[in-house]
């Protein structure tokens, strides 16, 4: 052995020692910051969580919603995995020369493999660089932290080709098939003698090693990070339905304060987010808050989180979060100093703004784009809470709506012996479980099909075409109170329990076995959420309800409707609760309908601006977002935008006479298109009596 590979082995022994130490003290200390959460239950279910890697990390589904990305991305992943074992055959030729991967008759379809990845990955990486600061995509940072990882993936790869070829040239190997890329570039360099072609080749050797080493460290130290815990996020992903928010015990005398005020208030699944974010900025394109002017940027939010983490982990367990030493000195000495508690930076006020929390419409947009499967709005939940329910800070506007519901059981504070007047101008009769002891569905009308003038244009509706279907239906009447999903998403949990406990004590009074509501948030509420305080009954929503009656005969679509609608998707029917056909079944079997979709649709579709108490609530920064989805609606030249939510109907319709259209483009609930068709058949006299 010559003394140059027994230098070869010490020195690379020492560096990757030395790179491997500093990376395991990074990853650990980054361990112990997640731990500083609070404890949180967790399941196996390895089949179903298996299911998701595949899908999410190894299929990279998420990633291809944006086609580009998702290719590039892809060829990254899968190439970086690929070239590790190229790295060892890389490090093998430099500690033994003229020596390989002992692979036999396959090495030179490895090594052909190896080259074709390399260069993709090179190519990936350019195309990277030109998304990134040539085309300058709007949800791409474009610093220095951006910039480091092409130059190190650039370098990887180039010092690979590189590499290869003045080994090519050093051991005097003929231009080859399995090594095509590097037969290229040896080219040039072909009248080099063997020892200097050896020399170079060890300048390329060792560039490779320092480089993948000090990208090695750099990763958990930097967004990069999410290689690692991008797929223990997706493996941890919570198994329970989309945007469930967590039950606060009220009974729990021990607890003083209720939500997250401190960044280590928050569960351990939700500090597991923070280090997974991938900072691709996917979440903040297709925010309705941040695209509308608002402040409120979901990437920044959990960015800022997971720094403030970092540094308060820091001060609380006194080790220095950045390594090596030298070389962060003063910024570890500054985590090490930070205040914790109150005498530190305030979570909410000096990290997130008041202004940041009150800005989500918690449409879950953000989520739905996530690649690593953050969970955004449960955060800003939480910090809603700690606002409403600990420090009593919220807008006049919050406390009105908490205060008429609280009291009449409707935002507006109307009173609750009017809930059921709407009744009076019904084409049939509407019993109440108190005059029908006999039914198949309890009809939930909600706050606003009771109180809201066009949304009871909608209960009427339904309940003519319940009649004409044969459906045996009743109503609660006075009895009904708000579903409590506008408390609870603005942070006020204690009201939101205490309206749940009330509606579920009448359901179960009454026997109720099936539910049905015009209300998405009161469909996702019953569905998903009432169960943890003891509901049980079916629960469907009205889009559903009538699809199955078409499908079933009992309702004959037969009027001829000329008509160019585009559909609306409400949030919490489709990205809660995946109900994307029903609504539009129902209007594909209306003669005539011409039905055309907007660019934002399905998953992607935009929240109209009413989800997360935003109803009752002015926006004071930028566009309306209401406005914003209605001229996306527009862009379609529809005669009519359909609905099935009287938020987003109210929402959009506002927004038609913003842009001074309502004349020309009719707002109709799916409900309301559909009994436009009806040849309806009932004997109002016979109903009557």
């Amino acid at each position: 052995m010559s003394t140059l590979q027994i230098f070869n082995i010490i020195a690379l022994i020492a560096v990757a020692s030395y790179a491997f130490t500093l990376f395991g003290y990074v990853v650990y200390q980054r361990y112990q910051y997640i731990r500083l959460g609070k404890p949180i239950e967790f399941e196996l279910n390895f089949g179903e969580r298996f299911r998701e890697i595949l899908i999410n990390v190894f299929g990279q589904k998420k990633l291809f919603k944006d086609m580009k990305s998702g290719i590039m991305h892809t060829v990254m992943f899968y190439g970086f995995i690929i070239i590790q074992f190229g790295a060892i055959d890389l490090f093998w030729k430099g500690l033994q020369p003229g020596g390989h991967l002992p692979l036999g008759p396959v090495y030179g379809v490895f090594t052909f493999l190896q080259e074709i990845t390399t260069f993709l990955v090179l190519i990936a990486t350019i195309y990277a660089f030109h998304r990134r600061y040539v085309e300058k995509l709007a949800r791409l940072k474009r610093n220095l932290k951006s910039g480091l990882v092409i130059i190190f993936l650039t370098s990887l790869m180039f010092s690979i080709l590189m590499g290869g070829a003045f080994e090519q040239i050093a051991l005097q190997h003929p231009s080859s098939w399995a090594t095509p890329i590097s037969s290229i570039l040896a080219m040039p360099f072909s009248g080099l003698s063997a020892g200097v072609a050896e020399a170079i080749f060890y300048v390329f050797w060792w560039m490779h090693a320092l480089v993948l080493f000090t990208f090695m460290v750099y990763v958990p130290q930097s967004k990069h990070f999410h290689l690692l815990m991008g797929p223990v996020n997706v493996f941890m992903k919570r198994q329970q339905p989309p945007g469930k928010l967590s039950l606060i015990n009220f009974e729990d005398e021990t607890v003083e304060e209720y939500g997250v005020g401190k960044v280590t208030d928050f569960n351990q699944k939700q500090l597991i987010d923070l280090y997974a974010c991938v900072e691709c900025g996917r979440c903040t394109n297709m925010c309705p808050a941040s695209g509308t002017g608002k402040m409120l940027s979901p990437m920044q939010l959990i960015v800022k989180l997971r720094d403030h983490l970092t540094e308060q982990g820091a001060a609380i367990t006194q080790k220095a979060p950045w390594v090596p030493q030298v070389a962060f000195s003063n910024a570890n000495q500054a985590a090490l100093e930070a205040a914790v508690g109150e005498s530190g930076p305030a979570m909410i006020g000096d990290v997130i703004t008041e202004q940041e929390i009150w800005a989500c419409t918690t449409c879950r947009n953000c989520e739905d784009q996530c690649p690593v499967m953050n969970e955004h709005v449960d955060k800003i939940i939480d910090m809603r809470r700690h606002l409403v329910m600990t420090q009593g800070k919220m807008s006049a506007e919050a406390g009105r709506a908490f205060s008429n519901i609280e009291k009449q059981g409707n935002p507006w504070g109307i009173s609750k012996k009017d809930r059921d007047k709407w009744v009076a101008d019904a084409e049939v009769p509407v019993p109440t479980v108190k005059e029908e002891k006999e039914f198949e569905y309890l009809f939930f009308v909600g706050s606003m099909g009771a109180y809201d003038m066009r949304s009871q244009k909608i209960a009427r509706t339904l309940v003519k075409l319940l009649t004409q279907a044969g459906v045996k239906f009743a109503i609660l009447g006075n009895k009904e109170k708000n579903s409590g999903d506008t408390p609870r998403r603005m942070g006020n949990e204690f009201l939101f329990q205490q309206l749940a406990e009330d509606n579920i004590k009448q359901f179960q009074k009454n026997n109720v076995k099936k539910i049905i509501t015009i209300d998405p948030h009161a469909y996702n509420a019953f569905k998903n959420e009432y169960p943890d305080l003891g509901l049980e009954a079916e629960v469907y929503h009205h889009s559903e309800v009538l699809a199955d009656l078409i499908s079933d005969g009992r309702l004959v679509p037969s009027k001829t409707l000329t008509e160019r609608i585009t559909y609306h998707d409400s949030c919490y029917l489709g990205r809660y609760n995946d109900i994307y056909s029903a609504p539009r079944f129902i209007l594909s079997k209306i003669p005539g309908i011409d039905l055309v979709e907007m660019k934002r649709s399905f998953e992607d579709a935009m929240c109209c601006g009413a989800g997360g108490g935003m109803m009752w609530m002015e926006e004071h920064e930028g566009t309306r977002v209401n406005v914003a989805r209605t001229e996306q609606a527009l862009e379609t030249k529809p005669t009519m935008i359909g609905s099935a939510c009287p938020y987003c109907l109210t929402m959009l319709s506002d927004g038609t006479k913003a842009r001074e259209v309502e004349e020309s483009v009719q707002t109709l609930d799916v409900a309301e298109i559909l009994a436009l068709s009806i040849e309806f058949t009932i004997d109002q006299e016979e109903q009557a009596s």
